[in-house]
């Protein structure tokens, strides 16, 4: 597995962009985005591992954290902090580790949402971008989605901070269906991200009963897929 899979293991994983809390409603008071902790089997370039994601909760902040590894060879960890204001997240902190083969990196960013800035960092080298409407990194972004759908709305455009740019990151629903995971068969929900390249494809599907906590997640770059399957949720 090379690192190019690795970082797309943990966007899988990790952003795997679209956990959601509860059923889609039309209230005009806006909901609480939710905690849980979910365990996830991966399957990746041939090899197995599993996936942990925490999301908790004391008052409006938030602490999110993913961790990942697959056949000793390959880890990530990720965590992201955010808060939660007028039904917006609003992150402020995020960082990320991968291990390949005994070999790492990190890259953490460091917004400042009045200035409209976000501060990243990769490789000790930081990088200060402006933010022309409020951007993500990979976690904060799938608990924007998740309080979106808890709230009975979905944009599926927003913008990603990535290591030396800002990008568009867009999704779109892809119909319903029933699925079976290691966790049980569920309805579900299939969103769709939207890339340039003809050759990547990464879809999400999305338990309501779950409050939209996604049981699949497959993403496919240059012929090799990724999955991501719920063995269980609390």
């Amino acid at each position: 597995m090379n690192t190019t899979m690795i970082n797309k293991t943990k966007i899988a994983i990790g952003a795997s962009v679209l956990a959601a809390g509860a059923l889609i409603g039309t209230s005009a008071q806006a909901a609480d985005l939710p905690g849980y902790s979910a365990t996830y089997a991966v399957k990746a370039d041939g090899r197995s591992g599993t996936a942990t994601r925490t999301l908790t909760k004391s008052g409006n902040n938030y602490n999110y954290t993913v961790k990942a590894s697959a056949a000793r060879i390959a880890s990530v960890d990720q965590s992201s902090k955010f808060s939660l204001s007028g039904g917006r997240i609003l992150p402020s902190s995020s960082s990320m580790s991968v291990r390949l083969f005994g070999v790492g990196n990190t890259h953490s960013i460091k917004f400042n949402n009045s200035a409209k800035t976000a501060v990243s960092t990769y490789k000790g080298k930081s990088t200060t971008l402006k933010m022309s409407s409020q951007a993500y990194d990979d976690l904060s972004l799938e608990a924007q989605i998740r309080q979106e759908l808890i709230n009975g709305r979905f944009s599926g455009n927003y913008h990603l901070v990535r290591k030396t740019s800002i990008d568009t990151a867009n999704f779109k629903r892809s119909g319903t269906s029933k699925l079976t995971v290691p966790a049980g068969t569920y309805d579900v929900v299939r969103i769709d991200r939207v890339h340039d390249d003809r050759g990547r494809a990464t879809s999400f599907w999305l338990a309501p009963s779950l409050n939209y906590l996604p049981v699949k997640v497959s993403q496919t770059n240059d012929g090799k897929t990724i999955s991501m399957e719920l063995t269980k949720a609390n």
